[in-house]
């Protein structure tokens, strides 16, 4: 299993908390966030991360000289921000297999992976997406599917009583990507998923799974909270 990692984000809502650090390093009980997601992939059975970074990559390569992993870690470096989609084909156009997992690296989703995997190779999917049924929400859109679990709409973030949110983790056919020729710089949500849905390759995998994204600061706030008893 080989997982892309997108670790380039700025955390611009976080800055007020934890000052010029990308948002993978953000400091949980005194560990970076990406420690975090580096011990759930490892339990997942990974044997090969390709971190996509940008913003002060320094800071993350240097942690990176100092760990012990159970895993190969390689990583692209975007030389300006290239968006969502841009940091992925940059990392997937080095992945060794045909089907890659894609984290957020400022979210948690403790889904099975294996099971998610199975479920992308019986479809042949060009994309299978984790999502997760969340209650009282407004930060997130809301992903559609029909009976076959094939995705056909993704919806704008509005306040919904419940839905079925996308939750940052991909399972992702390379081919397929990058035989789309997107622009260099681009949305992988808006550019890719949105854009190319009516071909009917892209599923969703439903997970009751634990999820967090620590894009703001309460979120951020309950992590602390959260992960003292998650991945010790």
């Amino acid at each position: 299993m080989e997982v892309i990692i997108l670790a380039g984000g700025l955390g611009t809502r976080l800055q007020g908390v934890i000052g010029a650090y990308p948002k993978c390093m953000a400091p949980v009980n005194g560990e970076p966030f990406l420690a975090y997601l580096f011990r759930y992939v490892a339990q997942q059975g990974c044997v090969r991360v390709i971190l996509s970074l940008g913003y002060k990559h320094e800071i993350i390569t240097e942690w990176l000289a100092t760990q012990e992993l159970p895993f190969v870690v390689d990583y692209v470096i975007e030389k300006e921000p290239l968006g969502t989609g841009g940091g992925i084909i940059l990392a997937a156009q080095q992945a060794a297999a045909d089907n890659v997992v894609v984290l957020n690296g400022d979210t948690l989703f403790m889904t099975d992976l294996k099971t998610q995997m199975k479920a992308h190779l019986a479809h042949h999917a060009a994309v299978t997406l984790g999502l997760k049924n969340m209650k009282a929400f407004d930060r997130y859109g809301v992903v559609k599917t029909n009976e076959q679990g094939v995705i056909i709409s993704f919806e704008e973030k509005q306040y919904r009583d419940e839905g079925t949110i996308n939750a940052g983790c991909y399972i992702i056919n390379t081919h397929a990507l990058l035989t789309h020729h997107l622009p260099e710089k681009c949305s992988f949500e808006k550019d890719y998923l949105e854009h190319y849905t009516h071909e009917g390759k892209f599923y969703g995998h439903v997970s009751d799974a634990y999820f967090l994204d620590i894009g703001i600061p309460a979120d951020y706030e309950q992590a602390q909270q959260d992960f003292k008893t998650l991945l010790v």
